[in-house]
């Protein structure tokens, strides 16, 4: 069950939610963020963890909010897994895999 956010306020809704939650930024012109995120639809398609996409050419304030909010340097693609709010792991290019968010999230 994967959202694509595309205002500021979706993207604060999303990250407040309680639970664990997938936050990923995806370039659209990106072959690296291509295979990331046939990676990250991969692990969605067969979990039922809650998930949502930044496109961060298209919804460029919203991907610099998020470095902003949580203070982590912006990367694309990049991947955070959030629990309660608070970024609990995130990683970025080559690093994104089916087997990472795996890892990550049973933690």
């Amino acid at each position: 069950m994967e959202k694509q956010l595309k205002s500021i306020e979706e993207m604060k809704q999303f990250v407040k939610q309680p639970g664990k939650h997938l936050l990923f930024k995806h370039s659209t012109t990106c072959p690296i963020s291509a295979k990331a995120n046939d990676e990250f639809q991969a692990f969605v398609a067969e979990t039922n963890t809650s998930a949502a996409t930044v496109f961060v050419i298209e919804d460029r304030p919203v991907s610099n909010q998020i470095a902003e909010d949580f203070g982590i340097k912006h990367e694309s693609p990049q991947i955070f897994l959030l629990e309660d709010g608070e970024v609990r792991w995130n990683t970025s290019h080559w690093k994104i895999t089916k087997e990472a968010i795996k890892e990550a999230i049973s933690k």
